[in-house]
């Protein structure tokens, strides 16, 4: 979905077609992840940010095409909403000090598109809490083929208008535009074919504690909602079993509803089997195994943690870590990041499918609902655990995970220590929105502006006074 698209509209004769050139690159993928030597490499990680653009006063500032243009960065591209931006982050080995290298090119990156936003600014943050209805309109998404044939695509599966209900808040919602209000920082890990299915498990698993910790969306149109909300506004939002799935079990964002027991070929049939097209863009002429009609349907289906098949260099597959809000700063991303990824490795060494699938599941919803104040289980733990304590037992094998992948001692310290600090002092994005919003007597603009000075200095969250 990176790409935009030559035109908006598709006929029933092209999803139909699509949907038999998906079928049959399914065939074609699954022989390229068996072939012996694919996929070889060093692991490394990669990263997407998503930004909020806003005006001096701490409002929604529609102005990416303007900012992406004046900045002239590669690594920056347009997003669903006109006061989205996002940018691509350099991969870059595990091994070393990647979370050091990683914090650094954040920082800078905010810090340049900050600038570029005439009168205004750019910040990371999970929710804009000064978004109101009035900027959910046709005329907020930006001007881009791809994103109103996503649009047409799913209004094409549901009844409209489309009811989202999180909590005591219920909308009726009439264009996928509502998924504008949701910024992510997602994570990227190469994995070779024969580890991806405990690696995914394993992914699947660390997310719930990991996410407790991260919490930095607490509030939607003047309402304090869950710790993430934008994990459930999300779900709601681009939810497709409305008119022609209604008995499908996962919605289009989903966490998911089992383990993988094979490989990353399951995830991929269970796309095509389940998921009708959207966006049914077909590539004419493109060498067979880079299965552009797959990767393109696979880019609808927004799955918490999903594989990623990338054809460039021979081809490899990723896992890409969706789950995580955007924010609060650099530091605080860079902690995240080694948090998610030390728990997943460290938990990829050993089968995790005798594991109720049902307790990892109710763990990411209870994380993103309750944050460090959730109840979670464990594998090998008798009962629940306050997600807080859970945590802080926990980065030990993270940082051995890291460890055995080659990251220096010191920058997996100093990294997990921020999660340390963040827990124990109870410091989330989420707690620091709310107590300033009350501090600021609910004065929405000011918290976003003085959320956008502190996220700017690069300091961790626990440390903002």
């Amino acid at each position: 979905m990176g790409k935009d698209l030559e035109k908006e509209r598709f006929t029933e004769a092209e999803f139909a077609r699509f949907g038999e050139r998906i079928q049959q690159q399914l065939s074609v993928l699954r022989e390229l992840l068996t072939t012996p030597g694919f996929g070889e490499g060093p692991v490394t990680i990669g990263a997407e940010l998503e930004l909020f653009l806003i005006d001096d006063e701490g409002m929604p500032l529609q102005r990416n095409d303007q900012v992406r243009d004046a900045l002239g960065d590669p690594r920056v591209v347009l997003e669903l909403g006109r006061y989205n931006i996002e940018v691509n982050l350099t991969p870059i080995p595990l091994a070393g000090r990647p979370f050091e290298t990683l914090g650094a090119e954040v920082q800078e990156a905010i810090t340049k598109i900050d600038g570029a936003v005439a009168g205004g600014g750019a910040l990371p943050i999970g929710i804009l809490p000064t978004l109101d209805a009035g900027h959910f309109t046709l005329g907020a998404m930006s001007d881009q083929n791809r994103y109103r044939a996503m649009s047409r695509g799913l209004r094409r599966l549901r009844l409209e208008p489309f009811l989202v209900k999180i909590g005591n808040l219920e909308l009726s919602v009439e264009d996928v535009i509502l998924e504008s209000a949701n910024t992510s920082w997602q994570v990227h890990i190469r994995t070779p074919p024969e580890s991806f299915a405990r690696l995914f498990n394993a992914a699947q698993l660390a997310i719930g504690p990991v996410l407790a910790a991260c919490g930095n969306s607490p509030f939607f149109l003047g309402r304090e909602l869950w710790e993430e909300t934008r994990i459930a506004l999300m779900e709601e939002a681009a939810d497709d079993r409305d008119v022609q799935r209604p008995e499908r079990r996962d919605g289009r964002v989903t966490f998911g509803s089992d383990w993988v027991r094979e490989g990353a070929h399951e995830l991929f049939e269970r796309y095509v089997r389940d998921y009708d097209p959207i966006v049914p863009d077909i590539t004419e002429g493109a060498p067979e195994h880079e299965v552009p009609e797959l990767r393109l349907h696979q880019g609808t289906i927004w799955q918490w943690n999903r594989p990623v098949y990338d054809p460039a260099d021979g081809g490899h597959l990723r896992i890409e870590l969706r789950a995580l809000p955007a924010g609060p700063s650099c530091a605080d991303m860079a902690a995240n990041t080694a948090f998610l990824l030390g728990l997943t490795l460290s938990q990829a060494e050993r089968d995790l499918t005798g594991y109720r699938f049902a307790q990892a599941y109710q763990n990411f919803y209870r994380a993103a609902m309750d944050g460090l104040d959730a109840k979670l289980s464990w594998p090998g733990r008798d009962g629940e655990y306050e997600a807080a304590e859970l945590v802080l037992s926990l980065l030990p094998e993270a940082r051995d995970g890291l460890l055995k992948a080659g990251v220096t001692a010191s920058d997996a310290d100093r990294a997990l220590d921020v999660i340390a600090q963040r827990t124990r002092l109870r410091r989330t994005g989420s707690v620091w929105q709310r107590e300033a919003l009350a501090r600021f007597g609910g004065d929405r603009g000011r918290m976003v502006r003085r959320y956008r000075e502190l996220a700017l200095s690069g300091l961790p969250v626990h440390l903002w006074k």
